[in-house]
């Protein structure tokens, strides 16, 4: 009687832990193709803004601190370069993950480059992206060179925040800065849960 209830309960076990493993097999397996299908979805909605791009006829101008003709989404319009970490990505006017494959993304809720406010750039982590982001120091230049112009700025601080405190940068008119960050720990595995800004005038 006894090792039949033994046997019973190994039965149970093994049932429970098959079900588990076979829980999470299909749940691993969606969440991947979930986000495959989230990403495809993003990567045609930028196809489809740069296709109508064409469409387009006026490049953007800047006048009295107002830029006019504002970049397609998904276009690039700039080049950002950081001499001292060899840094020289293109930029462009928005911020999905398809974009941010190909170079640096701009904060759409952002100004631009002359416009007199906030500006602010993200780009990953990645050894050919801005990994050597960390390695920049106050006094530091960053050149971004626009269709409309270029402009210097100056790094005056750094700093690593969590990933949700988003007062860290705030959008404001009453001075242009430039905003770069990146996830940090540069070299951390899965989720990074903090970000390294960069802030420059």
């Amino acid at each position: 009687m006894r090792n039949k209830i033994l046997n019973i309960i190994k039965a149970t076990i093994i049932q429970l832990i098959v079900a588990f493993l076979f829980v999470a097999i299909v749940f691993s397996a969606y969440k991947v193709l979930l986000e495959e299908k989230f990403e495809t979805v993003a990567d045609l909605i930028d196809v489809f803004a740069v296709k109508n791009q064409e469409l387009e006829t006026l490049e953007p101008l800047l006048k009295d601190n107002m830029l006019l003709h504002k970049p397609i989404y998904g276009s690039k319009y700039a080049t950002l370069k950081i001499p001292s970490i060899d840094v020289n990505l293109p930029v462009y006017y928005g911020e999905s993950l398809s974009l941010l494959k190909y170079g640096i993304g701009h904060d759409r809720i952002s100004y631009f480059p002359g416009e007199g406010g906030t500006i602010v750039y993200m780009g990953h982590n990645f050894k050919t992206f801005l990994a050597r982001l960390p390695e920049a120091k106050v006094g530091d230049k960053i050149e971004v060179e626009t269709t409309y112009g270029s402009f210097t700025y100056t790094i005056y601080e750094t700093k690593i925040v969590h990933e949700t405190n988003i007062q860290a940068v705030q959008i404001q008119e009453e001075e242009e800065r430039l905003v770069i960050y990146t996830c940090y720990p540069i070299n951390n595995i899965g989720h990074a849960y903090e970000r390294y800004l960069v802030f420059a005038k």
